[in-house]
């Protein structure tokens, strides 16, 4: 949680001045590629003795031999007392044409390093790299708690189209941005004083005085040994210093040599320090590795989208976070109500919890849980805690918990209502976290803890007719969930089932209608989806939707979805109604934690009745011919077998490796689908041992007693659903 907020506030803060460390570095970037490829042709493994005898013998007054990063060879020499700077063909050392560093990236180069301030621009620039360092960490961290960790981290990208560009260009960003950082850190650093990137003092070595003439260049023993493609710098000794020696550096270290006799006097390696300070700055600008600073140069271009994509996050979390009308003092209500909220949909219950105690005559005040807190008039207090993630706090109650071990405890009591998805270990895991240390202050309670899987309208009313029971009054919760603009999907094709106890069930296909890249950019149309996602179906004068699992992905064309009909079911009725060519509003509903991934391992699929539907999506995607082994528990194979021809067909395509089916109602049918597992835990154990993954769908009584059959088989091999599901290997969707 405290990542969430460290990323969110550097990245706002700091995402202005980053753009333009990012713009210019684009450009900068494209000065190493550009020399390489105007540098000229290869001549690395030319003995150095070699060149400076070319280059003695073209260009008079030479003082020096530099071999820049990309290549290019550049002499710097005195004519009649003007200095020249030089590039030259190492092949015959003739003069290419003078070298002039270009202005316009000399003046970028300054704006990236210190915004053309001098010194303060250099501290400003070192503090903008730390703030994208943090930045990068945070960022990190966040993505491996979004995907599952490092295992998952190049997986398909879920959610929103904003949500899946933050994601996929913070993938690409994030660690080349942390280390553009760090070794930005390093080099200011350097520039400051505070560590070291020079070599040590130069020795001191002279050459031997003598009659005889100096050795010409070509004639040095150390440069016979060393190579062009080594050089950094080869300094020729002053003609009015007879003392002087040929001092040559290369990246393994720096030679004097005596400008007589050509013995070398003193050789010093490189250092750590010159050795790291090499390696940061090509690292940081790509000078040397022209392919490395095409990468730079593309993660900068990145960095645009990737803090745009975050601004828009932030500003719709904000949207989200409604203004409640009616909402009294605090120190006047007697009512007190305190939201977690992630992205905002928690408060859509609070707004209708509010609501319904102001009817009742209450004088109510709610606000973030930051702000929890208890007055002289408070005689009840709510908390609705939404937990994100894997049992974390919303960024915006990163301190609650702390906030509540302060607060004096008073008469009044607390009552939690958690929000989560049992999809997740940590299902309300916060919720329970702040209901544990309410409970350990000595805080009283009106209602034990009650917890609302995905955001369920109808759990949240059985709440509220609790609550009115216990407070003894008339409390009629109008919740409106906020939804997402729907879509109309008309219907292609039905498949009817008579069900085996007397309930018909329905095949539904949809039509998936197109969506252009601009709508798709702003959210319009039917999102992306896979097998295993929800399709929220509006119904007709209502605004509460009603969730299936999807049986297809985007990828088929279609939307599919498997549907019982319900005695006195608004929507399944509805549903059952509908005619090839009719039209319903629907629109999708990430599943994460139940959606398969592209792992190469085996998976187990268990479902029973229209749980099926997303396991048939699974196998139907299969186009990979992962390893599949399907458990389907029913009723009749004559009324109730969902899906029962495509899967045969799945198994003739090898999309499927195997079926067990058992049937209820069947005589000799096998019992139920816990039953099955039983009779194959031999071959289910084998399967575990190699890290099979498994999906379960169905209800409730049915996930419990596979969960129970599991358990048992697993007992052999020390493990359990739960250590499964920590690892991200097991799944529910259960209704």
């Amino acid at each position: 949680m405290r990542w969430r907020l460290l990323h969110r506030w550097v990245g706002l803060v700091a995402g202005c001045v980053a753009l333009v460390l990012s713009i210019t570095g684009i450009i900068l970037a494209w000065d190493p590629v550009r020399d390489a490829w105007q540098a000229p042709s290869a001549q690395g493994d030319l003995p150095l003795s070699v060149l400076t005898q070319r280059v003695a013998a073209t260009i008079p007054g030479v003082e020096e031999i530099r071999r820049m990063p990309a290549g290019d060879i550049v002499v710097y020499a005195f004519d009649a007392g003007r200095p020249r700077a030089l590039r030259v063909d190492p092949a015959d050392g003739h003069v290419l044409g003078a070298y002039e560093p270009s202005s316009v990236s000399r003046w970028l180069k300054n704006l990236h390093r210190s915004f053309l301030l001098g010194d303060a621009g250099r501290l400003a620039a070192a503090a903008v790299a730390l703030a994208m360092l943090v930045l990068a960490v945070s960022g990190m961290v966040l993505t491996l708690r979004r995907m599952g960790g490092w295992r998952r981290l190049a997986a398909r990208v879920r959610g929103t189209p904003v949500q899946r560009i933050h994601v996929l260009t913070g993938r690409v960003v994030v660690p080349v941005l942390g280390l553009s950082a760090a070794t930005a850190l390093y080099m200011s650093a350097a520039t400051f004083g505070l560590v070291s990137a020079d070599a040590e003092r130069d020795p001191e070595v002279v050459s031997a005085p003598g009659a005889q003439a100096d050795l010409p260049g070509g004639q040095l023993p150390l440069l016979q040994s060393l190579r062009v493609q080594e050089l950094r710098r080869l300094n020729f000794p002053a003609a009015a210093d007879p003392e002087d020696t040929w001092k040559v550096t290369t990246a393994q270290g720096r030679g004097w040599i005596d400008r007589r006799s050509g013995q070398t006097l003193a050789w010093e390696d490189a250092s750590l320090a010159q050795r790291t300070h090499d390696w940061a700055m090509l690292l940081h600008t790509g000078e040397g590795a022209w392919v490395w600073a095409l990468v730079l140069g593309l993660a900068g271009a990145s960095i645009p989208l990737f803090w745009g994509s975050g601004l828009i996050l932030w500003q719709q979390a904000r949207r989200r976070t409604p203004r409640i009308a009616g909402n009294s003092a605090i120190s006047q209500a007697d009512a007190l109500i305190f939201v977690a909220s992630e992205n905002g949909a928690t408060w859509a219950f609070a707004e209708a919890l509010h609501a319904a105690l102001v009817r009742g005559g209450h004088k109510v005040h709610s606000d973030g849980l930051e702000h929890f807190q208890a007055t002289a008039a408070t005689r009840q207090i709510f908390v609705l805690a939404a937990t994100y993630g894997d049992g974390q706090a919303p960024a915006h109650a990163a301190q609650a918990l702390a906030r509540i071990a302060r607060v004096p405890v008073s008469a009044a009591p607390v009552t939690v209502l958690g929000f989560g998805d049992r999809q997740f270990a940590g299902f309300c895991a916060y919720a329970q976290a702040l209901d544990e240390t309410l409970r350990a202050r000595g805080w009283a309670q009106l209602l034990p803890l009650e917890r609302i899987h995905q955001q369920s309208a109808q759990e949240f009313v059985r709440w509220g007719e609790a609550l009115a029971q216990a407070l003894g009054e008339p409390l009629a919760l109008a919740y409106r969930p906020r939804l997402p603009a729907t879509t109309e999907l008309t219907l292609l094709s039905r498949d009817d089932y008579p069900g085996g106890a007397g309930e018909p069930a329905v095949i539904l296909r949809f039509s998936s209608p197109p969506r252009p890249w601009h709508g798709r950019l702003r959210g319009r149309g039917l999102a992306r989806f896979a097998a295993g996602d929800l399709l929220a179906v509006v119904p007709s004068g209502s605004s509460v939707p009603r969730y299936y699992s999807l049986a297809s992905s985007s990828r088929d064309g279609f939307v599919e979805i498997c549907v019982r009909k319900i005695a006195d079911g608004i929507c399944s009725g509805e549903l059952h109604r509908l005619r090839p060519g009719e039209r319903i509003q629907a629109f999708i509903q990430p599943n994460p934690g139940f959606v398969l991934d592209d792992a190469r391992r085996p998976v187990l699929l268990i479902g029973a009745g229209t749980g099926v539907a997303p396991l048939a999506g699974f196998i139907r995607g299969n186009a990979r011919r992962q390893t599949m082994h399907l458990y389907f528990g029913a009723r009749n194979p004559a009324l109730d077998f969902y899906f029962g021809s495509q899967i045969e067909g799945w198994l003739r395509e090898r999309r499927l490796a195997s079926l067990r089916t058992a049937f209820s109602r069947s005589p000799g049918g096998g019992g139920y689908v816990q039953d099955a597992l039983h009779r194959d835990a031999v071959r289910l154990r084998e399967l575990l041992s190699k890290g099979a993954i498994v999906r379960v769908c169905g209800s409730r009584p049915m996930a419990r007693a596979v969960s129970q059959a599991l358990d048992d088989i697993l007992a052999a091999m020390r493990l359990s659903v739960a250590q499964l599901k920590s690892a991200g290997r097991y799944a529910e969707d259960i209704f």
